[in-house]
């Protein structure tokens, strides 16, 4: 008897689902939103990951999306009265229930481009690093040359000072 008046229950407030959800599927869930009076239409697109229970009252799905690099994910009643509709996107072919791994797929992808972007820095810094270096060395020849230069310059004068005659003084 009380199983009966559950379901006598659960059926008034079922709707009639004629759309088929399997993870993997991409929809976009038409939610109405009400703002003081008035009422809208907000649309959330994304990935199906997890179903809850079966098509029953009690029963939920998970949709993930991307939004603004940043991973966003909502639980939807099936038979809520604030879902207006849901429409199947893309069909995709899951091979699993709940499709947990498809978090850390992002993660991974964070990394890789972490990495690569790293890897783009440190080539950055070695180049202005060899470029640095080819300054001083640049720097130290020319003071090298200078010295050269002015020691050469220096001997000149002493060789032209002991070849000069020297004057001797007056008495």
């Amino acid at each position: 008897m009380d199983n009966n008046l559950v379901t006598v229950f659960e059926s008034r407030h079922l709707k009639k689902q004629d759309i088929e959800l399997k993870p993997g599927y991409t929809v976009r869930v038409h939610q109405r939103i009400k703002e003081g009076e008035k009422e809208r239409i907000q649309i959330f697109e994304g990935l199906v990951i997890d179903l809850n229970g079966s098509k029953r009252a009690p029963s939920t799905f998970t949709v993930r999306k991307i939004s603004y690099g940043v991973g966003v994910e909502r639980v939807f009643p099936f038979n809520s009265p604030m879902i207006a509709k849901i429409e199947v996107v893309k069909v995709g072919k899951a091979r699993r229930a709940f499709l947990s791994y498809v978090r850390d797929v992002s993660r991974k992808q964070r990394m890789k481009e972490d990495k690569e972007s790293m890897a783009v820095i440190e080539a950055e810094v070695k180049k202005l690093a060899d470029e640095k270096a080819a300054e001083e060395k640049v720097k130290a020849e020319q003071e090298a040359a200078a010295k050269a230069a002015a020691e050469a310059e220096a001997a000149k004068a002493a060789e032209a000072a002991a070849e000069a005659p020297k004057e001797e003084p007056a008495k």
